[in-house]
């Protein structure tokens, strides 16, 4: 069996693109200098040592992009981690174009609008540079082009889930010949979209006589010999050999592979809200949260009043409740209800028509305005805008027992509106099937995070609370 595929220009030539990808980057960064010095500046013709600072800023760029690993194969990988690398050597470029002014004294020679503008234009360049060229790579993988040849060899069926998931993203490129199992598995496994090739044996002599470009091994975490006898019947193979452990079972969250201390580490749950995303957060946290208490504060006053003349009482209500990492934190709300106390410190949602609740508190709670203190919460830094919504302490001892991966909710700071809230899961959970819907739309949330999905979420907001029927 001999297999025809084309792999295109892009292969043969990896070493060529790549030094061409390294000089379109150099010159996006003296590009960017220079058209800074045209706009700020007025003139088009670089002098008083500007073409020198230029020249040092592409020099740093070719030492220190490299040390990121922006010119390896991105193929299949994510596009934020991508330009999150792309942004911290561009930075890491302008600290030390900084540095140098500062300990050769020469900074005050150039204008400091005129760096701002350069660094800023030379950042956007190369991530629309980056971005156009995913743009086109995917395009011609997804009718194609610049292919890779892929077998998988191990379980029939986590290889099966494996094959489906890589067809369903056409754009990565990754071309599914087939699959080697062991030979008393072979039996009734041969699939239409995953054929069977042969058994384990013959695996080795089809990945060179096909000059196969990746072997995928898919087995569970537990067959660590397997694993070892397919590495060793692949010893004398170039190809690039990956390993898929089973982990489709599990519920995981943000899994990822890293390396610490020099040890391979595989994260089967761990919060995407960390590092550079921890830092994206937290700004679009407290930036929208003083912006939105600052544009309501005549209304935070009137509705001050109104609570006030409604029922004798505080305005403010504080409620324990657990936030991030399961830590117990105290939750804002205007007082909607008449003082009362609980049954044996038991919560008790509110119902339609609730007693508890005065005329004004319902309006307050149909429009969610209820929930304006919470900003408070945010700029403290005990929530989020967005987020899961936090529920009272009792709710989630009895549900965490109850509902599969319930806790997982806390891997990121509770939220004033969240993914659940927009999509009707709001206000009162009176059955065990409601929450587990918001329990799967909470982690929907946290395993897809985005600053983008942060602001479709907020808009969503805008445009349908007003029309909640749940909330009372």
């Amino acid at each position: 069996m001999k297999l025809k595929v084309y792999r295109g220009i892009l292969k043969e030539h990896a070493s060529l693109l790549n030094g061409i990808l390294q000089a379109l980057d150099w010159l996006v960064v003296v590009l960017a200098g220079w058209m800074a010095h045209w706009i700020y500046l007025g003139s088009p013709s670089l002098g008083g040592g500007y073409d020198g600072a230029l020249l040092v800023g592409m020099l740093l760029t070719a030492l220190i992009f490299p040390r990121f690993h922006l010119y390896r194969a991105w193929r299949g990988a994510p596009v934020y981690e991508e330009l999150r690398l792309l942004t911290l050597a561009w930075g890491f470029v302008v600290v030390v174009l900084a540095t140098l002014a500062f300990v050769v004294q020469i900074g005050e020679a150039y204008s400091r609008a005129w760096a701002i503008l350069w660094a800023t234009g030379a950042w956007v360049g190369l991530v629309l540079g980056r971005i156009t060229l995913r743009g086109l790579l995917n395009w011609m993988r997804a009718h194609g082009h610049n292919q890779r040849l892929i077998v998988i060899v191990g379980e029939p069926d986590l290889a099966r889930d494996v094959a489906s998931r890589l067809s369903a993203s056409s754009w990565t490129g990754l071309r599914i010949v087939g699959f080697f199992c062991d030979e008393d598995q072979a039996t009734g496994h041969a699939a239409r979209d995953l054929p069977l090739i042969g058994d384990v044996a013959q695996m080795p002599e089809f990945v060179r006589r096909n000059k196969v470009d990746q072997v995928w091994i898919a087995l569970p975490l537990k067959e660590e010999d397997r694993v070892r006898e397919i590495l060793h019947r692949l010893r004398h193979s170039t190809a690039d050999i990956r390993y898929v452990p089973d982990l489709f079972g599990l519920r995981l969250i943000n899994h990822s592979i890293e390396d610490v201390a020099g040890l391979p580490v595989l994260n089967l749950s761990v919060s995407p809200i960390e590092g550079a995303n921890r830092v994206v957060k937290e700004l679009e946290d407290r930036i929208l949260a003083l912006l939105v208490l600052l544009a309501s504060l005549p209304l935070v006053l009137l509705i001050t009043i109104g609570v006030k003349l409604s029922s004798p009482g505080p305005v403010i209500f504080k409620q324990r409740r657990h936030g991030w990492d399961g830590r117990e934190i105290k939750v804002y709300k205007f007082r909607t209800m008449h003082l009362h106390r609980s049954d044996n410190g038991e919560v008790v949602q509110a119902t339609p028509d609730d007693p508890r609740v005065t005329p004004f508190g319902a309006f307050l709670r149909r429009t969610s305005l209820d929930e304006l203190p919470q900003f408070l919460n945010v700029l403290q830094g005990r929530m989020s805008i967005v987020g899961p919504r936090p529920h009272a302490l009792a709710h989630n001892h009895y549900y965490m027992n109850q509902v599969d991966h319930y806790m997982l909710r806390h891997k990121v700071k509770p939220g004033i509106t969240g993914w659940a809230q927009v999509n009707g899961y709001r206000g009162r959970t009176d059955t065990l099937e409601k929450m587990r819907k918001r329990v799967e739309y909470d982690l929907y949330y946290i395993e897809n995070w985005s600053f983008w999905f942060d602001l479709k979420i907020i808009f969503m907001t805008v445009l349908t609370v007003w029309r909640q029927k749940n909330a009372y």
